[in-house]
């Protein structure tokens, strides 16, 4: 299984996990130009902006080493583009699904909330 399949296969966890936790799907890779977002949610009045990091079982590093602040400055930047186009003016949350996958193909998911403060 390459990286790709391995990424879809997280994410594919991580909206079931976020589904299975009473939280409603608004978009899966949702993508505008140079903006991109795994998965967006809601629960209530707030809306999740989820970032998936997915490893195999035998990786080294965790799957949550690779949520970098890089990273989440770029998604920042997404998600305000998203709720500019959306016009969305509820209470906004970053969090990110680590997900692990074990060698016989099952994911384990841990949801971190809040995982980047939101500083708009």
């Amino acid at each position: 299984m390459d990286t790709a399949e391995t990424g879809r296969a997280g994410e594919e966890a991580a909206r079931e996990f976020l589904r299975k936790a009473g939280y409603g799907i608004c978009a899966m890779n949702w993508r505008s130009g140079p903006y991109e977002i795994d998965i967006i949610a809601r629960k209530g009045d707030v809306l999740h902006i989820v970032e998936v990091k997915t490893r195999r079982e035998a990786s080294l590093t965790p799957p949550s080493a690779a949520a970098t602040r890089r990273k989440f400055h770029a998604l920042r930047h997404a998600a305000a583009h998203y709720l500019a186009l959306t016009h969305w003016t509820g209470e906004v949350q970053f969090d990110l699904a680590s997900v692990i996958r074990d060698h016989d193909g099952r994911c384990r998911v841990e949801l971190v909330e809040q995982a980047m403060e939101s500083h708009w």
